[in-house]
């Protein structure tokens, strides 16, 4: 036998090509240029608390100007996928969601001026003062819709009578009368004495 120990391949277990080697020189050139750059937006950051002139940066290098951080303008619908069942990725789903920064935009918040903050409270105290309201067209709003109510009982009656059912007429279930608004019947307290026939 040979005095060079054999592995389980039949190859020697000198050879160590298989681990990966790194090149130090070029992450020490890396951590160079890292550092560069950190020192100079550090002073870019000086210059602009001092009120100076930024200097000319290369900027291929430094991050493209985002946007402030700004609120949602649609509205969240949280109940549109509700009681359905939705199949989730478990791999790697944090890179298929967006976030702000991928959105193209900073995290900083946009400081609001004394104008606007004004603004906003005239529109809080607005919102928070009652209503007036006009007793007389309410009335008449009231009138209104009895009357329509009643043309429309009438008309229902006489296409009974006829023996028509024609699609323009509401059925005697689906009247208004019997509906019961479910926050209104909650509120005076009849939830849960219904009949459970149908």
């Amino acid at each position: 036998m040979s005095n060079q120990k054999r592995g389980v391949y039949e190859e020697g277990t000198q050879d160590t090509s298989f681990r990966r080697t790194w090149d130090k020189e070029e992450f020490k050139r890396r951590a160079r240029e890292r550092s560069r750059i950190e020192r100079e937006k550090e002073e870019e950051e000086d210059r602009k608390r001092k009120g100076l002139k930024p200097k000319n940066i290369d900027n291929s290098e430094a991050e493209p100007a985002r946007e402030l951080l700004r609120a949602r303008t649609e509205k969240v619908v949280l109940d549109a996928n509700l009681n359905k069942v939705q199949v989730v990725q478990s791999t790697n789903i944090a890179s298929k969601q967006p976030d702000q920064r991928a959105l193209g935009m900073s995290m900083k918040v946009e400081r609001s001026t004394l104008d606007q903050v004004k603004n906003r409270l005239e529109n809080l105290k607005k919102k928070q003062e009652p209503q007036e309201y006009d007793f007389d067209a309410r009335v008449e709003q009231l009138q209104k819709q009895e009357e329509e109510e009643k043309r429309r009982r009438k008309e229902r009656k006489k296409a009974k009578k006829r023996g028509e059912s024609s699609q323009n007429t509401v059925k005697e279930e689906d009247s208004p009368e019997d509906e019961v608004n479910p926050e209104m019947a909650k509120f005076m307290g009849f939830v849960g004495f219904g009949s459970t026939k149908s």
